[in-house]
């Protein structure tokens, strides 16, 4: 390959970029960019013998019902692919491919609407596809770590067997990060009395635990909280050495920071928004950028794509979301901070605008 393949898929992100509002079919979905997608990834999309459109298979389907592609390697189906329009919603229930993976060798599925991919395979039942992907990312936001796993996928290296053993790591990685991110909200019983048990003497009973679930979830947040400042401050503090990129992202035009009081009521607030929106996008995209007068949580730290702007003060808590034209901005008062969940459907929404 004439560039890594890092560079490769960073280019062809910044050209699904470019592309991507003018797409208005399923059929350009697929000519415009997952085929290039997929020639990315080293296939030959021009040849039906390695690259075959409109797969069919020959056993217990019903007639006329076709998946979009198939990847064959030996004269075998080794991955098939569900498209769907750029401006559709990955659903799952509905996917041909959940038909189609028990009646082929196909071990990998991947359905993707162009910007999201979410690769699945048969871990917890053999010929079964797991009704959760094992590995998913936006071709607009993708990971370094991401584009590690996706190389494993290109056909110059790919091996079946070695992606399938990596691919219940990847599964539980994730599973683990969502179920850590569950219990920053709400810490359960069996983790509170974890942690009682080497400060807590006395009996763990339940309203010892019930008492004991609000503290730990503020200090939990709260170290978090720490360790960013920390890492933001050391990479700050380091004479004549720039910010890495990831950092840069986090502070964006960050005001001084002696003006600034981040609260645990800002940062319980902060998770809940993160929380709720973790089945829409990868909660890591989800930033935010405290002011003096209130909490901005942005979509990659973009302060033109503000997703809410909280005001917490003793006397009111205030949510501010942006209209479609970011021109104003609706006001809704409320009074406990679990109340933010009643305006989820509004700040998915408004996300969904975004991605």
């Amino acid at each position: 390959m004439s560039m890594d393949f890092i560079d490769q898929v960073k280019q062809f992100s910044k050209r699904v970029e470019s592309l991507k509002d003018n797409i208005q079919t399923e059929e350009a979905t697929k000519t415009a960019i997952i085929m290039p997608f997929f020639a990315l990834l080293g296939y030959d999309v021009f040849d039906p013998s390695e690259f075959i459109p409109e797969f069919t298979a020959d056993v217990g389907i019903k007639k006329g019902e076709k998946v979009d592609y198939a990847i064959v390697q030996d004269g075998n189906p080794t991955i098939l692919i569900e498209a769907k329009w750029i401006g559709e919603k990955l659903e799952k229930h509905d996917s041909q491919l959940f038909r189609y993976f028990g009646t082929t060798s196909a071990k990998f599925g991947i359905l993707t609407n162009g910007l999201n991919y979410r690769f699945f395979t048969d871990l917890e039942e053999a010929n079964k596809m797991d009704e959760k992907p094992f590995f998913e990312f936006n071709i607009l936001s993708i990971k370094d770590n991401q584009v590690s796993e996706l190389k494993k996928f290109h056909k110059s290296v790919f091996n079946l067997s070695d992606v399938f053993d990596t691919a219940s790591e990847l599964k539980y990685v994730a599973e683990f990060k969502n179920t850590f991110l569950d219990q920053l909200q709400n810490p359960s019983d069996d983790l509170v009395r974890y942690f009682l048990s080497s400060i807590y003497p006395g009996v763990k009973t339940q309203s010892v635990i019930e008492k004991f679930r609000p503290v730990l979830k503020k200090s939990l947040n709260n170290t978090i909280n720490e360790m960013m400042n920390d890492k933001i401050k050391n990479a700050l503090d380091v004479e004549g050495s720039s910010v890495p990129e990831v950092i840069e992202e986090e502070i964006v035009e960050l005001e001084p920071a002696s003006k600034i009081k981040t609260t645990n009521d800002e940062l319980e607030a902060y998770f809940l928004i993160k929380n709720m929106l973790k089945d829409i996008i990868d909660p890591t995209l989800i930033t935010y950028k405290d002011t003096e007068s209130y909490m901005g949580i942005l979509y990659k730290s973009n302060v033109r794509k503000w997703i809410c702007r909280i005001v917490l003060t003793p006397a009111q808590k205030t949510l501010y979301l942006p209209d479609a034209a970011k021109k104003d901005a609706k006001k809704y008062i409320f009074t406990n901070l679990y109340e933010l969940e009643q305006y989820k459907d509004e700040i998915v929404e408004i996300v969904q605008r975004y991605i």
